[in-house]
């Protein structure tokens, strides 16, 4: 039987959110069994409280390049890279303290977090781990994006990108969670737009946070002022962002998730899907 899993230790991380440019410092603690994944916002009056099992995920988002949890007033941004990382390390139960709007950039992957998470340490409890089988399936789809998952005995993801501008082309990555390493693999895998975009974003009130270092800045050429950690960065941060969106479920996915240009706001109509097979 394998056991759920919180921190041993509380730690804390510092940064600047990618797209709001605003400071943030998050905390995590160690959470009880059947807790779930719990943010608190700590700035706001009576310090308010969201558990991903229990939210409603019309209050979920992913708009505007990011992942936005919403409970009223209160929202939390750009979520998807923490929550890849809390499912690379098999974390179901933690309390993650934030004092500002949007979780922190660091370096545009979820390499920071898995790092934090590594130091804190990892205990097992005393209840089973929940996971969702899929076992029938189950798609969707918005014009030419495409995102399905199929019943397997692992957790897989085919991934397919394509741009029809130069600086990227078309990609295919598969990850099999019982063969590859998410931490090695996966996690430093940054995120990344078009030459062409970046000035538009900025217009449009985002990317305040970014910089040649923490985004990937794509062109002809390749990414300007860095260099590719993996010949095909941009397309493995896809599957980290799926990852960590499908962890909004709170629980890890057995199945292959095959995706075709698939961003945030379809990844969220899979998450939707998937989650009516649980409630």
């Amino acid at each position: 039987m394998t056991r759920q899993r919180t921190i041993k230790e509380t730690v804390t991380v510092e940064g600047i959110g990618l797209q709001t440019g605003k400071k943030v410092s998050l905390t995590f603690r160690s959470s009880p069994a059947d807790s779930g994944i719990n943010f608190i916002r700590t700035d706001l009056p009576n310090k308010p409280l969201l558990n991903l099992q229990s939210m409603v995920l019309s209050g979920a988002h992913g708009p505007e390049r990011r992942t936005t949890l919403s409970l009223g007033p209160m929202q939390i941004q750009t979520t998807e890279h923490l929550l890849a990382a809390l499912s690379g390390y098999s974390i179901d139960n933690i309390v993650i303290e934030l004092d500002n709007v949007e979780l922190p950039g660091l370096d545009g992957s979820a390499k920071g977090f898995l790092d934090a998470l590594e130091k804190a340490g990892a205990v097992e409890q005393d209840q089973p781990r929940r996971s969702l089988k899929v076992s029938e399936p189950v798609w969707c789809r918005s014009d030419d994006r495409i995102l399905a998952a199929f019943p397997s005995d692992e957790f897989r993801v085919s991934y397919t990108m394509s741009y029809a501008d130069d600086c990227l082309g078309t990609w295919l990555y598969y990850f099999d969670r019982g063969k590859n390493s998410f931490k090695k693999e996966i996690a430093p895998a940054r995120t990344f737009c078009l030459e062409k975009e970046a000035m538009v974003l900025l217009k449009l009130g985002l990317g305040k946070g970014a910089n040649y270092d923490n985004t990937l800045v794509m062109s002809r050429n390749g990414p300007v002022k860095n260099k590719l950690r993996f010949p095909d960065e941009p397309v493995r941060h896809k599957v980290l962002d799926l990852i960590g969106d499908l962890y909004l479920l709170g629980m890890p996915v057995i199945g292959h998730i095959v995706a075709v240009k698939s961003g945030h706001s379809l990844n969220m109509e899979l998450v939707k899907a998937l989650r009516s097979k649980i409630f």
